[in-house]
């Protein structure tokens, strides 16, 4: 059966999984490229760059290897696609990712303002959807044929889908480090009445890793 998770998700140790004041410059958030060090080395990473004979091994490696396993579809938010905000003035935002986006399957956005898809190299596809977190589930696990569905981020968009009772997993890699301020991913939230429990954890020297599942 088709899940919907999220997965190589990275958090701070006060619990941020971005930091303040997204732009061009600062993808995800002052100092939030920092909170991804953990990945930027594994063998996984580092082929998204297009380096194939390099990366490391090892548990990250894992992990990050297990994050793209059996995906389908993607759902994104808005601000994950970019940092254009309100109406598109135009179709020249294609994405942070160049030409060839790591994604390799269709990618549903959440938005509030229409815009026609737009393909890419790689078979990755960004369906623009204006009609909710719902709508988007039901189009991202139709288009998965029975895969699993990967919410890619951000912040935002992992918390309207945890609120909903839709996630089913979620694999998160615990940086050591204090972000201080940003996004926080679990304010508000209560993980064990959402029936979440730990079902595997695994140190690394660069993170902690754990995997959230929940019951059925």
């Amino acid at each position: 059966m088709s899940r919907l998770r999220v997965a190589a998700f990275s958090i701070s140790l006060d619990g941020f999984g971005a930091g303040p004041n997204q732009s061009l410059q600062n993808p995800l958030g002052e100092g939030g490229e920092r909170l991804h060090e953990w990945a930027f080395t594994t063998r996984t990473f580092q082929r998204m760059l297009g380096n194939e004979q390099a990366g490391e091994t090892g548990v990250d490696e894992e992990f990050a290897a297990r994050s793209f396993a059996n995906v389908g579809a993607w759902i994104m938010g808005r601000n994950m696609f970019g940092p254009v905000r309100g109406p598109w003035p135009d179709d020249t935002w294609k994405g942070w990712w160049g030409p060839n986006p790591p994604y390799h399957v269709p990618v549903f956005v959440l938005t509030h303002h229409a815009r026609p898809p737009l393909e890419m190299e790689g078979g990755t596809v960004f369906h623009f959807v204006t009609e909710g977190l719902h709508a988007a589930l039901e189009r991202a696990r139709e288009a998965a044929r029975g895969q699993d569905v990967r919410i890619g981020g951000g912040v935002s968009t992992v918390r309207q889908y945890l609120q909903a009772g839709l996630v089913d997993e979620m694999h998160l890699a615990l940086s050591p480090l204090v972000q201080g301020r940003g996004e926080a991913l679990f304010a508000g939230l209560d993980l064990a009445e959402l029936g979440f429990e730990c079902t595997e954890h695994a140190p690394t020297p660069h993170a902690t890793h754990a995997v959230l599942t929940r019951r059925r």
